[in-house]
């Protein structure tokens, strides 16, 4: 395999989360072993994996959907420093069974992986929104609000439909928010987002992966966005769900923006609900076009009601209002 083919396979990367945060340094050996899995299969690698933790050195384990045509068909891709060892063989395929022990195994030639697949990333157009990586920012049109995000360690770089789905739904508002919440917020996309377009809005992402909030960090400073409290600001916080405190108090909400998967959503609506200012606007995504009824069915019955979706492929993004 090429560096361009490897690097042109993270380009639909919608997780690339490393077990316990390995990285390899440039100009060294690395071996790739590569599994077709599920979506669902997929997904048990976005956090830590217990049955990996033990290996060392550790892997670099990421997610990828290659075809956004075929949603439940994912890949799997491994990275170790060393020749992996059979027990890290078993141990991924006993967490795949859709793959049935099949994997491929290539040694890649001395490469800055991570630089890779930066590089093989496109900017992404979405309404007013330009999503580009620091080698394509001169390329930002006048007029447009450009979001610097590089591809690495969280979900959430523009490339996918569901991150697309949203920029589209925020560009569309009809309003503005006062105070804004990305839950689930992977690299701060969206929240960067709000804060570009509403300046003067009090912003707040969180995350369960204390990663991803490094992650947000570093790029809402690249950003050029303050990390804060106050209006015009954005909070960051490691909180599973809004059961943390400290989140908790920073709403009521007029604008909750969530991208994560359908059964999460559906479990949270609830807390998200009530976490949602009355006549609050809810956007919602990481669903398939199958689940998108049970998901509004939910927050139904919270008291937020479907208003509209953007549909792109197989990923519906909702836009929900709060009576």
């Amino acid at each position: 395999m090429t560096a361009a083919s490897a690097a042109a396979k993270s380009r639909s990367s919608k997780h690339c989360n490393p077990t316990r945060r390995g990285l390899f340094p440039a100009g060294m050996t690395t071996w790739k072993l590569t599994f077709a899995c599920k979506r669902a299969e997929a997904d048990i690698f976005t956090g830590d994996v217990p049955e990996l933790a033990d290996f060392d050195p550790p892997p670099v384990v990421m997610t990828s959907e290659p075809d956004e045509s075929k949603p439940d068909d994912w890949q799997l891709d491994v990275y170790t420093e060393e020749h992996p060892p059979q027990a890290l063989i078993e141990a991924v395929s006993a967490l795949l069974p859709s793959a049935k022990g099949a994997h491929t195994l290539v040694e890649l030639a001395d490469e800055d992986w991570v630089t890779l697949s930066q590089a093989g990333l496109d900017p992404v157009e979405a309404g007013r929104f330009f999503v580009h990586t620091a080698a394509d920012a001169e390329l930002l049109p006048p007029g447009r609000i450009g979001l610097q995000i590089e591809a690495g360690l969280a979900f959430g770089t523009g490339q996918h439909a569901t991150t697309t789905g949203c920029l589209l739904t925020l560009d569309a508002l009809d309003f503005v928010p006062e105070n804004v919440l990305d839950l689930g917020t992977g690299t701060a996309i969206l929240a960067l987002a709000a804060a570009k377009t509403w300046p003067g809005a009090k912003g707040t992402a969180s995350d369960i992966d204390p990663v991803a909030i490094k992650v947000s960090r570093e790029n809402v400073e690249i950003n050029g966005v303050k990390i804060g409290e106050a209006a015009g600001e954005i909070a960051l916080y490691v909180a599973d769900g809004l059961e943390e405190a400290a989140l908790a108090a920073r709403g009521p909400f007029d604008l909750v923006v969530a991208n994560i998967l359908a059964g999460p959503l559906i479990e949270m609506a609830p807390s998200i609900a009530a976490a949602l200012a009355p006549g609050g606007t809810l956007v919602l995504a990481g669903l398939l076009a199958g689940q998108a009824e049970a998901v509004e069915a939910a927050y139904r019955n919270c008291g937020v009601a479907p208003v509209s979706r953007t549909v792109i492929g197989e990923w519906p993004t909702l836009r929900l209002l709060k009576a």
